[in-house]
C-alpha cells in the first residue's frame, strides 16, 4: 500500500490522472526530488489558471486541496496567490472554490467578493491599507471594480477614501522609451542578458523568466511591477547604456550591446 500511494503522489504531481494500468506500467515507484513541497511547476500552474480555468482549478484542488494554498513569484517578488489570481481579475466562482478549499480570504478578496464590512474592519485596524497594492501593484479599488455588481458598495466606500487607487507614472515620450531598450548583459552565460522591450510600456526580461512591466519613477529609474522596494535605474548615454538593479542594495549592472 505504500507503494501505491507513491505512485499516485508521482502521477498526480504531474498533473495527470492516476490510473492502475499507468501504477503497473511503472516498474519502479520513485518520489519527486521536491518532495514534501509540492512541484514548483504545479504551484505555477495552480496560479495561473486560477485567473479563469474553473475546469482546470477544481481538477487540481480535487487531487491536491492543498494547492487552493499556492503562490508563485513571477519576479522581483511580485508574490501572486491562486485567490489573489482570482481576485484581481473578478472571478468569482474561482475564489469560492479556493476559499472552500482553504485559502485565506485577504482584503483583497473581500473587496472582490463585495465584503463591504470585512473591508471597513480591516482598513480601519490598519489604516493606509487602502493604499497597498495586491499583485503586479494592482490597487485595492480596481479589486473592487472587478468584482462588478456585487462589490459595488465596497468600490463606493474605497472612492470615498480617495486613495485607494494606482498610482500614476511619470511619463515618458516614446521616443524616451525607445532610447532605453536593446539587449544588456551582464555576464557570459546564454541567459545572462536582459531585453528592455517596449509594449505600450517599458519591459524587463531575462531569457527563460517572465517579463515584468516597469513603473517609471522619474529620472529614468522604474520599479517593477508588484515589486516597489525594487528600483532599476538606467544611466548613460545611448552609445554605453547601462542598467543596475537594487533591491534595495545594488544587486546587478548589465551593459547594453
Amino acid at each position: 500500500m505504500p507503494i501505491l500511494r507513491r505512485h499516485v503522489w508521482t502521477l498526480t504531481t504531474l498533473g495527470l490522472p492516476f490510473s492502475q494500468s499507468a501504477a503497473n506500467a511503472a516498474a519502479t515507484p520513485s518520489v519527486p526530488d521536491t518532495f514534501p513541497s509540492h512541484p514548483p511547476a504545479l504551484a505555477r500552474e495552480m496560479v495561473a489558471v486560477s485567473h479563469g480555468n474553473v475546469k482546470r482549478v477544481r481538477e487540481l484542488v480535487a487531487a491536491r486541496p492543498t494547492l487552493a494554498n499556492a503562490s508563485w513569484d513571477w519576479g522581483f517578488g511580485d508574490w501572486e496567490t491562486a485567490l489573489g489570481a482570482a481576485s484581481h481579475v473578478g472571478n468569482h466562482e474561482i475564489a469560492g472554490i479556493l476559499i472552500a478549499n482553504g485559502a485565506p480570504p485577504t482584503l483583497f478578496s473581500a473587496a472582490m467578493l463585495g465584503q463591504l464590512e470585512v473591508v471597513k474592519a480591516l482598513v480601519a485596524a490598519n489604516p493606509g491599507a487602502q493604499r497597498i497594492g495586491g499583485p503586479h501593484s494592482i490597487s485595492l479599488l480596481a479589486h473592487a471594480k472587478s468584482g462588478g455588481k456585487a462589490a459595488a458598495e465596497v468600490l463606493q466606500y474605497l472612492e470615498s477614501l480617495g486613495d485607494a487607487g494606482a498610482a500614476t507614472a511619470v511619463p515618458l515620450t516614446e521616443a524616451e522609451m525607445n532610447s532605453l531598450t536593446g539587449t544588456y548583459v551582464f555576464g557570459t552565460g546564454p541567459n545572462d542578458r536582459i531585453e528592455i522591450t517596449l509594449k505600450g510600456s517599458l519591459m524587463f526580461t531575462r531569457k527563460g523568466a517572465d517579463a515584468r512591466g516597469l513603473f517609471h519613477l522619474g529620472e529614468r529609474a522604474f520599479h517593477p511591477v508588484g515589486a516597489k522596494p525594487v528600483r532599476i535605474r538606467f544611466t548613460g548615454e545611448r552609445a554605453k547604456m547601462a542598467l543596475t538593479v537594487h533591491d534595495p542594495e545594488p544587486v546587478l549592472r548589465a551593459e547594453r550591446q
